[in-house]
């Protein structure tokens, strides 16, 4: 087991450091996955997923469960998944997922910051193939042995374990698998007693693009005001 590859932005430009915008793309993921496959955790590993993700932020409760009544409501909004494709400046790959219930005001918001940012809106596919679809979860390392629980794992669809570490310097394992496996993944954590502190769904990328600290930042600048759009969940991208 080695330490596992993890593309970061600079500390400054740090992903999700507002707690109301994850709130927001948490809450947005629960009406998503209520309306898909119900609102009960047990047959629903989506919204389990949700329920995961949500502790690890600290979303109260009753946050959570207004989700889940706007969600089974007849008059919530429908959000639809969509993933845009582009370029930053210098060559570097981006990939944005959004929920959104009005995609003509996402798509031309987006266009915008892609041209106020130096960067060029791409077509589907013109980007993606530089990325793999993966589950990634994320646990604490205290009282487990990574390379038994690599070993129980990779019959589960487990193709990745590392260490990494949070913004805070927190040793973590990091465990990936396909897209494809990720429920069943999900459910041999679940059933070994694991709770991992977090589970997504991401786009790794297969290879990366080397920039300097002053082109980091003017790529990061490009990110930060996509994720600041209330339409944007996650933006990926393959900056080294």
């Amino acid at each position: 087991m080695g330490r596992i590859f993890e593309v970061r932005k600079a500390t400054m430009f740090a992903r999700w450091d507002r707690m109301a915008k994850q709130f927001t793309r948490i809450g947005k993921e629960i009406v998503i996955a209520v309306k898909a496959s119900g609102p009960d955790p047990a047959t629903n590993p989506a919204l389990r997923r949700c329920f995961q993700n949500a502790r690890s932020v600290g979303m109260p409760k009753d946050r959570v469960e207004a989700a889940i009544k706007r969600a089974m409501g007849k008059d919530t909004s429908n959000y639809e998944e969509i993933l845009y494709e582009g370029y930053a400046p210098h060559g570097v790959a981006l990939l944005i997922e959004t929920a959104t219930d009005n995609h003509v005001r996402t798509v031309a918001n987006i266009k915008s910051y892609f041209n106020k940012g130096n960067g060029a809106m791409g077509t589907s596919g013109s980007v993606s193939f530089q990325f793999k679809k993966m589950g990634v979860f994320k646990l604490k390392p205290e009282g487990i042995d990574p390379e038994e629980l690599e070993l129980e794992l990779i019959d589960f669809g487990l193709e990745e374990l590392g260490e990494s570490s949070d913004d805070q310097g927190n040793s973590l394992l990091v465990l990936r698998c396909a897209f494809v496996d990720f429920g069943k993944l999900q459910k041999a954590l679940e059933d070994k007693n694991l709770t991992p502190l977090s589970a997504e769904l991401e786009w790794i990328p297969t290879t990366t693009v080397p920039v300097t600290d002053e082109q980091a930042e003017e790529v990061s600048k490009l990110i930060e005001k996509l994720e600041q759009d209330e339409d944007v969940n996650k933006v990926f991208h393959n900056m080294g």
